[in-house]
């Protein structure tokens, strides 16, 4: 039995009504619900009492340091056979750590702990990395987001990763780490035993000085699949050194995550290489990179390669105008595998998604999710569009927010979506201004069509 309720105020009597449901639940989700330390208490009694429950999962409410104390001493019960502990956002700090210590090194049922955006600090994660050092400690995801960390902490966590080979995911985005703690952290991961699945570094003040070291991991590690190094100034020549591992045959990478990490067409030379060749790779985000058109038309050649398995493509505010569409047209119309195509926030306009509706309508295409929002685009394309929703039944997605579409070019989507043909499952409208009369027919297209989710 599974509870999952969000953003909902707990009353007295509601809790009480929910309390009697939670004895018997596998899984318990109550994010965004409002609660606190005394709920926790509650929450403890739950555990207690219900060997079953599996996942706690408590994200956004302000629980607090009494509030894990309370809920620990349910945790350290030896009939606890809780697996996931979600604590994102709870108002915690680093004194919550020696309580949350205990149960790494008391409960081996538990492999993932998700702590991100609480002030731990240093000195806190520290203390967790001594619990994850016991042998009683089978952790597989460490989730430390936004823990106000510093380079300091990196010692530890390496004495952690080395005694913990079940250790499978790592996320430290949004912590003020540099480049120096990275590479002492990457030396400490090519020597580890765990077999690490997942790193996420977002935001942690890396330039191109450290992905050498990256680079290292990639080519030692081939249990890796998914890297995220978004929001730092990696750069072109950063890019080169990663690729350098990346491009190595032990690496297996699968989710690569780039997003604004300053590069430009000149890294799109060795990206193509990389998606034409690394047959493991089905997913890249490029997000606020300045690629320009003649980046975007390399990763296009590289998309019609019989090698490439690339299924994501994210290439989001990228400079890229209708010059490019041509090119993208082209790679949609020869490659199988393509399912996700983000390209919002470029100035493709008409012209270009007309050119791009050519490749989407051959029968080589499979996209099932095509987000062109902001895209400058107006009503005289959306028939266009309407013709590729009512053909392609692969296409289930469809982001067209951000246009001055107007109420002929939502008349034309409505009428594709009528149409039997039409798969479309989630269509996304926001900030288009259209009259009262076309907002009657989406509506009244909701309710003939409830399979049909319409975001506005």
């Amino acid at each position: 039995m599974e509870l999952d309720i969000q953003c909902e105020e707990m009353s007295p009597s509601r809790w009480a009504e929910l309390l009697s449901t939670m004895k018997s639940c596998k899984t318990i989700r109550l994010d965004d619900c409002n609660l606190s330390s005394s709920n926790c208490e509650d929450l403890s009694s739950i555990i207690k009492m219900n060997p079953s429950l599996t996942e706690l999962k408590l994200n956004n409410n302000e629980l607090g340091d009494a509030g894990i104390e309370y809920l620990c001493k349910g945790l350290l019960m030896p009939s606890c056979s809780l697996q996931k502990l979600w604590l994102q956002n709870c108002n915690l700090t680093s004194a919550s750590c020696e309580t949350l210590r205990s149960v790494l090194s008391a409960q081996p049922s538990l492999t993932e702990l998700h702590v991100g955006d609480n002030k731990l600090g240093t000195a806190g994660v520290k203390v967790l990395c001594q619990g994850m050092m016991n042998p009683n400690c089978k952790l597989q995801k460490l989730q430390l987001e936004y823990c106000e960390l510093t380079a300091d902490i990196v010692e530890a966590l390496n004495a952690a990763l080395q005694s913990k080979p079940t250790l499978k995911e790592l996320s430290l985005s949004n912590n003020t780490l540099g480049d120096t703690a990275v590479k002492q952290l990457c030396r400490g991961l090519v020597e580890a035993s765990c077999n690490l699945e997942l790193l996420h570094l977002e935001n942690c003040g890396i330039t191109s000085e450290s992905c050498r070291e990256i680079s290292a991991v990639l080519s030692n590690k081939s249990s890796l699949i998914d890297l995220s190094v978004g929001d730092n100034k990696v750069g072109d020549s950063g890019l080169a050194l990663l690729c350098q591992g990346l491009m190595h045959p032990n690496c297996k990478i699968q989710k690569l995550w780039l997003w604004d990490c300053d590069l430009t067409s000149a890294s799109c030379r060795d990206l193509s290489r990389l998606i034409s060749t690394k047959e493991t790779l089905t997913e890249i985000s490029l997000i606020d990179n300045n690629l320009r058109d003649s980046g975007m038309e390399m990763l296009c050649q590289a998309l019609k390669d019989p090698k490439s398995k690339l299924q994501e493509l994210w290439i989001r505010e990228c400079g890229l105008t209708t010059a490019c569409c041509k090119a993208v047209s082209s790679a949609l119309s020869m490659n199988k595998h393509l399912k996700v195509l983000h390209m919002g926030e470029n100035k493709l306009g008409d012209a270009g998604v007309e050119l791009m509706c050519e490749g989407l309508l051959h029968p080589n295409c499979n996209i099932q999710s095509l987000w062109l929002g902001n895209c400058d685009l107006t009503a005289a394309c959306c028939a266009t569009l309407a013709t590729v929703m009512a053909t392609k039944q692969c296409l289930t997605e469809l982001d067209l927010s951000y246009n001055s579409l107007e109420d002929d070019g939502i008349r034309k989507i409505c009428e594709a979506l009528r149409n039997p043909s039409c798969n479309m499952q989630q269509l996304i409208l926001y900030d288009i201004f259209w009259s009262s009369e076309v907002d009657d027919e989406l509506r009244a297209l909701e309710e003939s069509k409830p399979e049909v989710k319409i975001i506005s």
